[in-house]
């Protein structure tokens, strides 16, 4: 589990196909030494353990599932990739739960300057769109973000100089694609509400406080 706040912006420095997955090797100055050979990384939003080490790298694989739900398909040596350590149970939460487990991959439709921040109008999938909500938390490309507003077709994201400076966000331009993970508790409000023998409708939640 994560935070979705980046420890520090790496290099894809190979992806190659094995199988019906990839291997990856992603330059970084994290603390190596630190990191044991299965330990999980966040790489651009999405959980992958770690299956080998060399100076100033790391190695992962990529299951045939995550492929096909990431952004990493069409991934490219050269590429600059957000990364995080897992979340150690001492620590502080300073973004939301992030699991790693995209749902899918979005565009950037349009980036404008807001000020010093940048907004990002990110256009996904319906199935996705479901699960975003006005100021409700989402993970793009691995960056806990507040979602600023919402369209039938995407939603928009601001970052504020510290955050583009310390992410992949900087570089990022229209027609890019992203890695979304939507909110987990608001995955399970939906279910539970979508659970007609559960008792539990919005009415029920609003009167106890929950929504």
């Amino acid at each position: 589990m994560f935070t979705g706040i980046v420890e520090d912006v790496g290099t894809l420095v190979s992806i190659v196909s094995r199988g019906t997955g990839a291997v990856l090797r992603v330059s970084t100055a994290l603390p190596l030494g630190e990191i044991r050979v299965g330990d999980s990384l966040s790489v651009s939003g999405v959980c992958l353990s770690v299956t080998g080490k060399e100076k100033g790298t790391f190695s992962a694989d990529i299951s045939a599932e995550t492929l096909s739900r990431s952004t990493f398909r069409k991934r490219t040596a050269g590429e600059r990739v957000n990364l995080e350590r897992s979340l150690s149970l001492s620590g502080r939460l300073d973004g939301h739960l992030v699991y790693g487990h995209v749902d899918g991959t979005g565009t950037i439709r349009e980036v404008r300057h807001a000020g010093e921040s940048r907004v990002f109008h990110i256009r996904t999938d319906p199935s996705i769109m479901k699960y975003i909500v006005y100021k409700g938390a989402v993970a793009v490309d691995g960056v806990s973000l507040t979602v600023s507003s919402v369209h039938p077709e995407g939603f928009e994201v601001t970052l504020i100089p510290l955050s583009l400076g310390q992410t992949t966000f900087g570089g990022m331009r229209p027609g890019e694609a992203v890695n979304v993970e939507t909110d987990i508790i608001g995955k399970y409000v939906r279910k539970v509400l979508e659970d007609r023998g559960s008792g539990i409708s919005l009415d029920f939640l609003k009167k106890h406080g929950f929504a």
